[in-house]
């Protein structure tokens, strides 16, 4: 086969191989440190209440009935997620 061929065979493999890796496995094969997932809870709205969920995993954590209510507890999640009281599944 012919070298050019042989580099773009290469190169399609590649990329095949990076879909199915998830970012930490990516990072560990370049040594660079996993990447920092910046928020980790989102509140999203219900019909009459609002929902605390864990962005990796698509689970509810929480309910709340007002807006103000459900982001403290998102952001009380975040501190303690930041300070390892939080165990991650």
């Amino acid at each position: 086969m012919h070298p050019a061929m042989q580099e773009r065979v290469k190169g399609v493999a590649a990329f095949h191989l990076r879909e199915r890796l998830t970012p930490s496995d990516l990072c560990a094969m370049m040594d660079q440190p996993d990447p920092v997932e910046l928020v980790r809870y989102q509140v999203v709205s219900g019909k009459k209440i609002w929902s605390v969920i864990e962005r990796s995993t698509g689970k509810p954590i929480g309910q709340c009935p007002r807006y103000q209510v459900a982001m403290y507890f998102a952001q009380a999640m975040e501190t303690a997620a930041d300070q390892k009281l939080v165990p991650r599944q």
